[in-house]
């Protein structure tokens, strides 16, 4: 069929094309605390993130006084990637707007809404491959519950990085999976290194392994070849399915502390875990490579808060908590620090009835 051999010859173009990020993965790590200048690009994006990231920039504003003043630390903003502008070019991310982004060091990222439909990829996942952003980083919190987690979510492979790039056949649709064994071998190696720095002795690798035999399999057999180094720590091994159900059970789920995922598990599972902390907003996230790192808020645009009038009532908690991990990526931990217990401080809760944003916001100001 001449479907088939369309397909075949698309699917070898993306062989190749994969082939060749591959071996452009190598580079070397920025060292903050040594560095003159920091750049923190900032970049309102969509719906409710002008209103959250304007309460960030003012936290931001307050915590480094002194050194946005002396020029050590530079707020840079970042225009173009609204939906409009990129709807109207065409491109997830504007070419010129890709430009400004990697003049910065690191990024405090707005929502961003992606068209449901058509061929544009989010702008989230075309960051993500642009900079080379291979680990996502989500804690939750909620000591009460004695629950501390980390998820460490592989962040440019799986089916995000050719999400949008499947064949169509008559009758029949395709996507692809991608997993590599230096972007597992490298968020791997994030992961216990975080667990071994932080004195955390257990990581949970989760996947589909008995299905996605090959990729999957991949990943969990060059994961337990990364736990080697790392004798200290003890590792399991868990099914996407049954980890979701792991979270809800209060019988075991306070002894999980870092988990090792995959980029679609990480990016379900993690709402998940959002959403038993306190729900979505309430969850910050960070976009780690060895060059670059983003900030930003778990949840959406939140189109909906718009529509119905209700933006004012739009949680700044998620963006607040992706600002305060940027400030230690950024070797501030002093700054982080006070952000941390402000926000552990806080009794407003954000609700129609309760408390707006804004109001959360200066709450947050008045405790720094």
């Amino acid at each position: 069929m001449k479907e088939v051999t369309l397909a075949c010859e698309a699917f070898q173009k993306l062989l190749e094309e994969q082939l060749r990020r591959i071996a452009n993965m190598n580079s070397e790590k920025v060292d903050f605390s040594a560095k003159e200048t920091v750049t923190i690009g900032i970049i309102d994006g969509d719906g409710i993130g002008p209103m959250i990231m304007a309460h960030a920039v003012k936290v931001l504003e307050t915590l480094l006084d002194r050194e946005i003043s002396a020029g050590s630390i530079v707020l840079k903003r970042i225009e173009g990637l609204t939906i409009e502008n990129r709807l109207a070019l065409g491109q997830s991310v504007p070419s010129d707007t890709l430009a400004q982004i990697k003049t910065c060091d690191v990024l405090l990222k707005g929502p961003t809404t992606t068209p449901m439909g058509g061929k544009m990829e989010s702008a989230n996942v075309t960051l993500r491959r642009e900079l080379d952003l291979y680990a996502n980083c989500r804690p939750v919190s909620i000591p009460e519950k004695n629950i501390d987690w980390m998820f460490y979510r592989e962040n440019t492979e799986g089916e995000y990085v050719l999400g949008s790039r499947g064949v169509e056949l008559p009758g029949m649709a395709v996507d692809f999976k991608v997993t590599t064994d230096l972007g597992t071998r490298r968020i791997a190696r994030a992961a216990f290194e975080y667990a071994k720095n932080n004195g955390k002795t257990r990581v949970s690798i989760v996947t589909k392994a008995n299905i996605m035999k090959k990729t999957d399999g991949k990943f969990t057999t060059i994961a337990h070849e990364v736990a080697k180094d790392y004798p200290d720590v003890t590792v399991d091994d868990w099914y996407i399915d049954i980890m979701t159900a792991n979270l809800v059970n209060e019988a075991i789920r306070d002894q999980f502390q870092v988990v090792l995922l995959p980029n679609l598990y990480g990016d379900i599972i993690t709402d998940e875990a959002a959403q038993i902390q306190g729900g979505v907003g309430t969850a910050g996230s960070a976009n780690i490579g060895d060059r670059y790192a983003m900030f930003e808020a778990i949840h959406g645009s939140a189109p909906r808060l718009i529509e119905e009038g209700l933006a004012a009532y739009a949680n700044p908690a998620s963006i607040l908590k992706a600002t305060a991990m940027l400030l230690r990526h950024i070797c501030r931990a002093d700054a982080a620090e006070r952000l941390e217990k402000a926000l552990d401080s806080c009794k407003l809760t954000v609700d129609i009835g309760k408390a707006t944003g804004a109001e959360y916001a200066e709450a947050i100001l008045g405790a720094l």
